[in-house]
């Protein structure tokens, strides 16, 4: 399990943060020239050269969005120029993709960030650019909010590009698109003009993901351990009914894979924050503050915990807790991860994911006066120590990632294996980067006394 040190601060890691900022630059721009307009999206690196792979083109935001957080960082106007250019020329279609269910990953990450800057006057003040970016971002989360599949007993989700049959994990940290959207003052029109609460289905899909993606060792099934996370849950549509857990990235539906995981640890939180904005009043009809605030903790608290007990101890986890070859690796949850190994490859990108959960679910307990804050508080900053620096951290200028040895898609065989090697390692991945960027950029403004980082601060 981690080895949670308490001797970290957001201050201490500046110099760490300083150097991925410096090593981020050059392969922004080198992405930027090597990306074709029109083309499949980059997603993840062959030999240190982002490739693509026509799929949902879900990563697009994290390319154009991890330019905007390099603005946000360092004041460099190219990287805002670059970001605010190919928002505009490259983002539109996704505004309104029907398709998918990442909104809150191409839409936030782009418009949002803008919105974000043009509010804290890092952009200068201009009501037509905000117009574009409030409705951009009013579209994409009723688009969003509209792959709905009602279920039995109630209350329903938001389906996954594969179907209205398949809730995935991942989209708990895209319902930033909702939330954002309902702030703006937007709703989901209907038939006859019926006005569909985009809050409501932002807590519905929540309870809904925290009830049959996340395990709380009630005696679910035989595999029912405390925090354990399903990648995607089976729906029945004839009748609306639960049928069961299953895996498209993961070893299988009973074990966890940390990506998945890390989606849930870090969406919760964020969105536990976001709650803390709304009046008492909107939240009555959904039972109050506190009830509803329940609904996020639990599966927040089970998958941090989760993380924490199921991971090596500088907090850097492997591709899925139940991978078949991790008893070839001996003890190895009593020791750093070992990324060069015959057996099983770490994830680098899960944990630049989970990082910065554990660290807003830390401070939201602190804020509450609960002692558990701490423990999640140091928890977060000791993954970000391991994950923000090399060997993690990439500062070769020929390599275009910057966190190396992410994974992608494990069972489809879809990620690098240099020669030599029996595992993929060495390379790295989109969200793993934007992510990565985004905990810099959080530790950042906390260790500098500098606005707190959120993704609803243009509208809040």
């Amino acid at each position: 399990m981690i080895a949670i040190r308490t001797d970290l601060t957001p201050q201490a890691l500046l110099p760490a943060i300083e150097k991925l900022w410096a090593a981020s630059a050059p392969k922004i721009l080198s992405i930027d020239a090597d990306e074709k307009p029109g083309a499949a999206t980059p997603v993840f690196t062959v030999a240190g050269k982002y490739t693509a792979r026509g799929w949902t083109e879900w990563t697009q935001g994290f390319v154009y969005g991890s330019a905007i957080l390099q603005y946000d960082a360092t004041g460099d106007e190219t990287f805002l120029e670059l970001g605010r250019d190919r928002t505009r020329e490259r983002m539109a279609h996704h505004i309104t993709h029907i398709g998918v269910h990442d909104h809150g990953f191409n839409n936030v990450s782009t418009y949002g960030n803008l919105l974000r800057l043009l509010a804290e006057g890092k952009i200068p003040a201009d009501a037509r650019e905000r117009d574009f970016y409030e409705l951009a971002l009013k579209c994409t989360g009723a688009v969003q909010a509209a792959r709905w599949t009602d279920i039995a007993g109630g209350g329903g989700y938001i389906y996954s590009f594969n179907g209205p049959h398949s809730l995935f994990a991942d989209t708990i940290r895209s319902l930033r698109a909702l939330s954002v959207s309902h702030s703006l003052g937007h709703v989901l029109m209907g038939e006859r003009d019926r006005k569909i609460s985009l809050l409501e289905r932002l807590i519905q899909h929540a309870k809904t993901t925290a009830d049959f993606a996340v395990f709380y060792g009630e005696g679910r099934d035989a595999y029912d351990l405390r925090g354990r996370t399903a990648h995607e849950s089976i729906f029945n549509l004839n009748d609306g009914n639960f049928r069961c857990p299953n895996s498209q990235q993961g070893f299988s539906p009973f074990t966890t894979w940390t990506r998945g995981l890390a989606w849930i640890v870090a969406g919760y939180p964020e969105q536990l924050e976001w709650l803390e904005t709304l009046a008492d009043a909107e939240l009555e009809p959904f039972g109050g503050r506190a009830a509803v605030e329940a609904v996020f903790l639990k599966p927040a608290l089970a998958t941090a915990d989760f993380y924490l007990e199921h991971t090596p101890t500088d907090g850097i986890p492997y591709w899925d807790t139940g991978a078949p070859e991790l008893h070839r690796l001996g003890d190895y949850l009593n020791r750093a991860a070992q990324i060069e190994n015959d057996h099983e490859p770490v994830d680098s990108s899960a944990a630049a994911i989970t990082a910065q959960g554990l660290l807003r679910l830390g401070r939201f307990l602190q804020r509450r006066g609960d002692a558990r804050g701490d423990r999640y508080w140091n928890a977060g900053l000791t993954v970000a120590n391991t994950v923000l620096a090399e060997p993690y951290l990439s500062t070769d200028p020929n390599h275009q990632g910057l966190i190396l040895h992410s994974i992608y898609h494990r069972p489809n065989g879809w990620d690098y294996i240099p020669a030599g090697s029996k595992i993929p390692l060495g390379e790295s991945s989109m969200w793993g980067d934007y992510h990565a960027r985004e905990l810099a950029l959080y530790l950042q403004r906390l260790a500098k006394n500098e606005p707190y980082y959120t993704f609803f601060g243009g509208v809040n």
